[in-house]
């Protein structure tokens, strides 16, 4: 269901440790071929999906509405008349050309329209472009050498056939979200989607209609839906044993969320979730976040909760890692963790 690319290396390493064959920049080289398209999607952040995905979930995060809230419009200062205005206006600049964020914002404001949202326009966050991605109009184009560019996703993307319909995207998002993601139930899948922005009402009616396609399952003591085609396979399923090193913001926490305590114990989250929406890199033991680490020139420096000891399995994951992301020799160096 796609990689967080807020960090371009993050993705690039999320999607090489989990590759038989790791290539360096294999995101990037997807992305200049239109295999995979760049744009602010799940909780407002950037990520790396296929075309396909990106149809699905983008209309399912715009159905929210969220540029509608009252609370939305007055920490940015743009009504919902403004942001159809702005959808209106960037759809026709980007329809054949890609620029650079400053280049964007220059066309937008020789409108005396939206004079009055340069800083908001030129702000990194990207607050008044995410509801123009969220409904298709924008992405991000062919980098401009270290600089960021903007088009329209039908002009990047060969047959981009634009967003689905909300009632066709929805069934579609949750399949994929449970493939990945799964056993999980409506208010999981959204807060991995929208931080929890759409009714809960509507998406337990979307869950619901799925009908015999899900399978619900209790996972001690939690209860959740599986994908029926996957639910004879997991409930035979081993639980996971070994120890994986992956990187940061890597989809491992991110699709479940780092409050899922079955996954990161609560007395850690901190170590994970960060300052300033830093997700540090994960030690992965036997299926849970047993600690994170982090590079120190050719040392792989681990911090493993509780003072655990080195786990068996740590050298190989070294050596995976070192594969991954084209070093030529890593070694471990364990620590207690901060």
């Amino acid at each position: 269901a796609g990689v967080q690319a807020q960090v371009a290396s993050a993705a690039e390493t999320a999607v090489a440790v989990r590759s038989a064959e790791p290539r360096a920049g294999a995101v990037a080289a997807a992305l200049g071929e239109g295999a995979l398209v760049k744009t602010w999607a799940m909780r407002g952040t950037l990520h790396a999906m296929t075309p396909a995905t990106a149809a699905a979930v983008l209309p399912v995060i715009a159905s929210g509405r969220t540029w509608e809230k009252p609370s939305w419009q007055k920490a940015f200062g743009a009504s919902p008349r403004t942001v159809a205005a702005l959808a209106g206006a960037v759809g026709e600049i980007l329809a054949d050309a890609a620029l650079t964020r400053a280049e964007l914002v220059d066309a937008l404001l020789a409108d005396p329209a939206f004079a009055e949202l340069g800083a908001e326009l030129r702000s990194g966050w990207g607050a008044l472009l995410k509801p123009l991605a969220w409904q298709g109009v924008l992405c991000h184009g062919p980098a401009d050498g270290n600089r960021v560019t903007f088009t329209s996703p039908r002009a990047l993307i060969p047959g981009w056939a634009g967003a689905l319909p909300v009632e066709e995207a929805a069934p579609q998002a949750i399949r994929a979200y449970l493939g990945a993601y799964g056993p999980a139930g409506p208010e999981v899948f959204d807060a991995w989607l929208t931080r929890n922005s759409l009714r809960k009402t509507v998406v337990r009616g979307w869950f619901a209609a799925l009908g015999d396609e899900l399978v619900p399952v209790d996972v001690e003591g939690r209860a959740g839906f599986v994908l029926a085609e996957h639910a004879d396979e997991l409930a035979a399923t081993a639980p996971a044993a070994g120890v994986h090193l992956l990187g940061p913001f890597d989809q491992y926490i991110l699709g479940p969320g780092t409050a899922d305590t079955a996954l990161l114990p609560k007395a850690h989250r901190a170590e994970v979730s960060r300052a300033a929406g830093w997700i540090a890199p994960l030690v992965v033991r036997d299926g849970r976040v047993a600690g994170t680490w982090e590079f120190d020139g050719d040392e792989v420096v681990v911090s493993l909760f509780d003072g655990a000891p080195s786990p068996e399995g740590l050298d190989a994951a070294v050596t995976r890692l070192a594969e991954a992301t084209g070093r030529d020799r890593l070694r471990a160096a364990v620590s207690a963790a901060r």
